[in-house]
């Protein structure tokens, strides 16, 4: 009725010392670089999107503390990479300021998300920037706000 197995297992040949593996911290490391680097990404589309909106006092603001906020990150991404700095690349023209609150929601989720992991890997830094990008997405941007209700 039974019949033994002929074949190897393939739990056996799955740790086999041949095949890299990781660790559970290097895998927390490369999931928060990439949170991160996804950050940057919509910091990076709302800032382009603060430049072009709203007053010019309300455009310096928004782009400063967007632009502040958005090296902040690229460091933190440089630091788990091993002194990389992430590609940036330039938003594009098609951004139209009725994108704001998407971009807030996705930020938002984005600095969730790392802050969940930078608490999984005990990364004071990264929770601090990530605590502060989600507290800063969770309210609108003054000059993004009022551009958003006007396009």
């Amino acid at each position: 009725m039974y019949e033994p197995i002929r074949t190897k297992s393939v739990h056996t040949m799955a740790a086999a010392p041949q095949i890299p593996h990781r660790s559970r911290e290097e895998e927390l490391q490369i999931r928060l670089a990439g949170q991160l680097t996804a950050l940057l990404t919509v910091t990076d589309e709302l800032h382009a999107l603060a430049v072009r909106a709203g007053s010019a006092r309300a455009r310096e603001l928004d782009a400063a503390a967007l632009a502040a906020a958005a090296d902040r990150i690229a460091e933190q991404v440089a630091r788990l990479s091993g002194g990389h700095y992430p590609l940036r690349a330039e938003p594009t023209d098609g951004g139209a300021a009725s994108r704001v609150e998407a971009l807030q929601q996705r930020a938002r989720a984005l600095a969730g998300n790392a802050l969940a992991v930078a608490t999984s890997r005990d990364d004071a830094a990264a929770m601090t920037l990530a605590a502060e990008r989600l507290a800063a997405h969770s309210e609108p941007l003054p000059g993004l706000a009022s551009a958003s209700m006007a396009g």
